[in-house]
């Protein structure tokens, strides 16, 4: 639990970006999800506050609790997860042709995006443990590379390709901080890039698409081009300033479709043009550097290791997101952080916030 002391060394500068982050996303989704609200009285904004609630009483709960207690329990929240992976492949809820979804005592989650947080914790705690196998990068890159794969195979068949690709960055980064050769990195990176025409064989017809939409959207501007092309169009028409909150057409005229969930950023860069945009990646920059702080001036391996975990997961989402929006990346179906509405992601996502928080006010410092 946490001491007084330790409660004042909370980290104030993170926590006011997280929740500067939160409320951009409540405008943005309000804005978003405005006319359905109007045309069919599902508020998508009045959901997204439940969950922020729900999700702010998980952060404290994490701040609270030394963390180290969560990683004493890391293996066991991995195993549970993987449980629910299989039931969402066995019994989950199917929509737009995938099954990703778990109703449980009458809620809706996404097991998959738990699995994110839950396979950090246990790569934290593997990777921590075992400094003294630096120099045998190749027994622990094993180990370390089926905490990963797992849970990634599970999430490729629901299908959910997006979600699973994260978990790369995630555990390349963790073993990069970890101490692990930059030879045998090398030499893994490219075994990946080996295997691309495998990866693509075993795509879906709707996956290749994206792909091939994203190297040129025009290919297919009223099928699977036409989120992108409308994205594009709404970034751009935002100019310099944007058109003001609620004022956004590509937005309230029903042109952007997805623009409450994957595309959100898109609301952004046409109601508030490139000078919001650009101080929203901003403020994502800072929360970042802060967290990156923490993690530099702790000695605890298992602290340091947990945060860089978390800050790739949510800088992957941000990257690709923002990346997909504007046509430089291809449409794999990651939100954006704080701001792209669905309950397990913004749990997720305020549970790393707690979790970096709270090695944060327990860091050793120097």
């Amino acid at each position: 639990m946490l001491t007084r002391r330790e409660l004042r060394g909370i980290d104030r500068p993170l926590l006011v970006a997280a929740l500067l982050l939160l409320a951009v996303g409540f405008l943005t989704l309000y804005s978003a999800s405005f006319q359905k609200a109007q045309a069919t009285g599902v508020s998508f904004f009045t959901r997204q506050m439940s969950w922020a609630a729900m999700g702010g009483l998980l952060a404290l709960l994490l701040v609270v609790v030394d963390y180290h207690r969560w990683l004493e329990w890391a293996y066991l929240l991995y195993g549970l997860n993987l449980l629910l992976l299989l039931l969402v492949l066995e019994m989950g809820v199917v929509r737009g042709g995938a099954q990703r979804w778990l109703t449980l005592a009458g809620f809706t989650i996404q097991p998959s995006e738990f699995a994110k947080v839950t396979t950090v914790l246990a790569l934290a705690r593997y990777l921590g443990s075992r400094r003294e196998m630096v120099k045998q990068s190749w027994r622990a890159l094993i180990f370390a590379g089926l905490f990963a794969a797992v849970p990634m195979f599970l999430i490729l068949r629901e299908p959910n390709l997006g979600t699973a690709s994260v978990f790369l960055p995630m555990a390349l980064a963790m073993l990069l901080v970890w101490g692990i050769r930059l030879k045998v990195l090398g030499l893994l990176l490219a075994a990946g890039a080996a295997l691309v025409p495998l990866g693509w064989m075993g795509l879906a017809d709707y996956q290749r698409s994206r792909l091939l939409v994203f190297l040129n959207p025009n290919m297919d501007p009223l099928g699977a081009g036409y989120t992108v092309v409308q994205s594009r169009i709404a970034i751009g028409s935002g100019g310099l300033l944007g058109k003001g909150w609620l004022a956004g057409t590509q937005n309230q005229l029903n042109f952007l479709p997805e623009r409450h969930t994957d595309f959100i950023f898109s609301v952004v860069g046409e109601e508030w043009g490139f000078l919001g945009s650009s101080l929203l990646l901003g403020l994502f920059a800072f929360f970042f550097y802060r967290s990156i702080l923490i993690a530099t001036q702790t000695r605890d391996p298992f602290g340091r290791l947990l945060i860089v975990g978390l800050v790739a997961l949510l800088a992957s989402h941000l990257v690709v997101n923002i990346g997909m929006t504007m046509g430089l990346m291809p449409v794999v179906g990651l939100p954006l952080p704080f701001l792209s509405y669905g309950g397990s992601w913004l749990l997720t996502c305020l549970g790393a916030v707690g979790m970096i928080l709270s090695v944060g006010v327990r860091r050793p410092v120097f």
